[in-house]
């Protein structure tokens, strides 16, 4: 069983960037659908198609960290920040890391326990841990960065 990553000081490094995509988005629930739909279609462009278990996967995780900034880490007048990146070497498998910054760094995600509760929400962090390969919290000044890992 994966461990959640608390606050770590630094993201591991990618090797070799591929394909990335970088956005500002408002932080309301129509930043966070279209975050979510272009993360999606940039997918799509670099070789995972709709449907496909990749796409869908990132697509997911994308979801759940996003509305997570809007939720949780909103500042009135502030965006989020979305950052999707494929990396690796020819002929090696790949990564693809999705990064969701906000300026709220006083709120910091934490998974709740499995079988904690009955509420009807509070639980996307534990889909991001049991679907990325690794994910961790990043101070940054202001606020935080989420990040989730896949390989492919």
């Amino acid at each position: 069983m994966k461990s959640p990553t608390p606050l770590d000081r630094h993201m591991p490094q990618l090797p070799f960037p591929l394909h990335e995509f970088t956005m500002r988005f408002t932080s309301t629930p129509r930043g966070a659908r279209l975050a979510r739909r272009l993360v999606s279609h940039r997918l799509h462009d670099w070789g995972y198609p709709y449907g496909d278990a990749v796409n869908e996967t990132v697509t997911l995780i994308a979801a759940e960290l996003v509305a997570n900034a809007v939720r949780h880490g909103h500042v009135p007048g502030r965006d989020f920040h979305l950052s999707l990146v494929e990396a690796g070497a020819p002929g090696t498998s790949y990564t693809l890391r999705l990064v969701v910054s906000d300026t709220r760094g006083e709120r910091l995600p934490e998974p709740m326990g499995r079988g904690e509760g009955d509420c009807e929400s509070g639980r996307g962090l534990l889909l991001v841990e049991a679907l990325s390969s690794r994910w961790g919290v990043v101070a940054r000044a202001p606020g935080k960065s989420v990040w989730a890992d896949l390989g492919t």
